[in-house]
């Protein structure tokens, strides 16, 4: 298939085990490892503000108690979450899915954009990514792909924001996930590693679709993926496959 301009790799949640996750710290980390791609998670504050961050709660990341959904901008965007890292990353604050935007812009990285969304506000959070993403003009933009596992959140998303190419995430392959992938107008299925076989990646090609793989830290599973066709790796560990990028096919 002709038409894919996505570099090889992407760091997963910003800066993949070199910095905290989901950070602007991250972003700019990834850039100076030779990234050319990064992903992040949104989930929206009790402000609707779309925000960076995986889980639902503050305590994984900055060791604190409180819900994501029920925090304000106030708080949550003063939330330290590169102390809980590491102390170089001390003031490392939790960023907006604006400045985020920003960032790669500037640093030219392309984007991929999870919708994480909290329980119950599955098509709310779509709905507000979409419209932020229609809103960015396009020289201010980097290049997106956006994701989900909530294919409520990547529709409603869809619907703010047709132009933007979408891929839906899959822990498992199923045929079924690969029809509700084509519904959505996905250009790409975005798979789990445990239980991934060549003939799942070949099924999703033949479907037309492209087939990126979470989460892939060592150069052997990379080459096998590549082998059967996959076109997108994230990885925590980007600097040690960073070299095949440069390798990819995929142009």
């Amino acid at each position: 298939m002709s038409g894919w301009s996505w570099p090889l790799l992407l760091a997963h949640r910003c800066g993949g085990a070199h910095a905290p996750e989901n950070t602007l710290a991250g972003l700019m980390l990834a850039a100076r490892l030779g990234c050319r791609a990064v992903e992040f998670d949104v989930m929206l504050s009790r402000d609707k503000t779309p925000v960076l961050i995986h889980d639902e709660t503050l305590m994984r990341t900055a060791g604190l108690p409180g819900v994501v959904s029920g925090l304000g901008d106030a708080q949550l965007l003063a939330t330290d979450v590169g102390r809980q890292f590491h102390p170089a990353f001390v003031g490392e604050m939790i960023p907006t899915l604006e400045a985020a935007l920003a960032t790669c812009r500037h640093l030219g990285l392309a984007a991929n954009v999870e919708i994480k969304p909290a329980a119950g506000f599955e098509a709310e959070t779509g709905h507000v990514v979409g419209a932020l993403l229609q809103a960015v003009p396009g020289d201010a933009c980097p290049e997106v792909l956006l994701s989900s596992f909530s294919a409520e959140a990547l529709q409603a998303a869809v619907q703010q924001a047709p132009g933007v190419p979408r891929a839906l995430l899959v822990e498992k392959y199923s045929p079924d996930a690969l029809v509700v992938a084509q519904q959505l107008g996905c250009v790409s299925v975005n798979m789990g590693l445990s239980g991934l076989e060549a003939e799942h990646v070949q099924a999703i090609i033949s479907a037309g679709l492209r087939v990126m793989v979470y989460t892939v830290n060592t150069q052997e599973v990379a080459r096998r993926l590549v082998d059967w066709g996959v076109c997108g790796l994230f990885s925590d560990r980007p600097d040690l496959l960073y070299v095949l990028d440069s390798e990819a096919p995929f142009r």
